[in-house]
This record gives C-alpha cells, structure tokens and sequence, in this order.
C-alpha cells in the first residue's frame, strides 16, 4: 500500500520521543511534525536524520481507512492505547 497524497496523520497523531529537525526533543501526540510541508509531505522523508519510528511506520489499510481524518482517529487511539 502507498501513502495517500496529502495525509498528514502519521506527521500529526503519534508522539515521537526521537529529535526531529527542528524539535530536538521530539515532539507531543496531536502536534503537526516540523517537517511536514504545506502540501502534507515529509521534508525529510528517506533522509538519514529522519526519526527510525518515521521510517518505520509503513502504511496499511487498518491503519490508513478511507481519509485522513479516519487515519488520525486510529492512530490517535493507537497513541492512548500505547502511553504510559
């Protein structure tokens, strides 16, 4: 499966404890990643200072849904699932 052009969900809902350019400490559940452009693409994607937690979140159907609005509902569950 490819992403979907312009979701942003996966650059929004999860929390990321790794730096990121431009937010050296990573950066809270539900805040927009710096790195996401105006047209919801990852500056940094495939570049070796993206975060491994990036990289590694591949999309899936589960995951993905029919909008982006449908992926941030799931991934946020995802986020309360997992936090301590």
């Amino acid at each position: 499966m490819q992403c979907r052009a312009g979701c942003d969900a996966c650059c929004i809902a999860p929390s990321i404890s790794s730096p990121i350019p431009g937010m050296p400490n990573g950066k809270a559940a539900g805040v927009r990643c710096a790195q996401l452009t105006t047209t919801n693409r990852c500056a940094i994607f495939g570049r070796p200072h993206r975060p491994a937690c990036c990289a590694g979140l591949k999309p899936a159907e589960e995951m993905c849904d029919r909008s982006s609005m449908e992926a941030l509902r799931w991934l946020a569950k995802q986020e309360a699932a997992t936090s301590p």
